[in-house]
């Protein structure tokens, strides 16, 4: 099966690109939109390269790189009464939900913020470019995963060498 490339949306009060650098691997649950939920469950395969994107940030745009580690499988938090993520209608036996695993790859020195992508030639067809797009799983293709590495590795060359900043662990409900 050919790879995909994908694109995340979080929130950075939720989860940052340097918590997946201080973490390594994480799970990527809670996702609650069938459409969002489908690409995790039946389009996200090991290797597959992902944009970490940071929404509702100032600004809003791709933080780094992370790749898929684990294919999806059922999001078990759904079946935890009480949890932030529990869906009644989701059980073992009959998961509603899903989830993958994301390993760290690479933190942008900059941000490559959404009103460059919407302006580089060769985005103008990607999901996170066009008006109204809030889905939280998106795919996306090669070539646009490709520009996108570009814009965050040229910050890289401008920018003077430094260590990614320390991550901060993620606590688990």
């Amino acid at each position: 099966m050919p790879r995909r490339h994908w694109l995340i949306k979080c929130e950075p009060g939720s989860y940052t690109i340097d918590d997946l650098a201080g973490d390594g691997i994480t799970s990527w649950e809670g996702v609650r939109n069938y459409q969002a939920r489908n690409f995790l469950r039946d389009g996200m395969q090991i290797d597959d390269p992902v944009l970490f994107y940071a929404s509702n940030a100032e600004p809003s745009g791709v933080t780094g790189l992370a790749r898929v580690v684990r294919a999806g499988y059922p999001d078990h938090f759904a079946w935890t009464p009480g949890h932030h993520y529990f869906d009644e209608a989701s059980r073992p036996s009959s998961p509603v939900w899903f989830m993958v695993d994301i390993d760290f790859v690479e933190r942008f020195p900059e941000v490559v913020p959404l009103e460059t992508l919407k302006a580089t030639r060769g985005l103008g067809k990607m999901m996170v470019t066009q008006k109204g797009s809030r889905l939280s799983v998106q795919p996306c293709t090669k070539a646009e995963y490709e520009i996108v590495v570009r814009l965050g590795r040229r910050a890289a060359a401008a920018t003077p060498s430094r260590s990614p900043a320390p991550g901060r662990r993620r606590s688990r409900e």
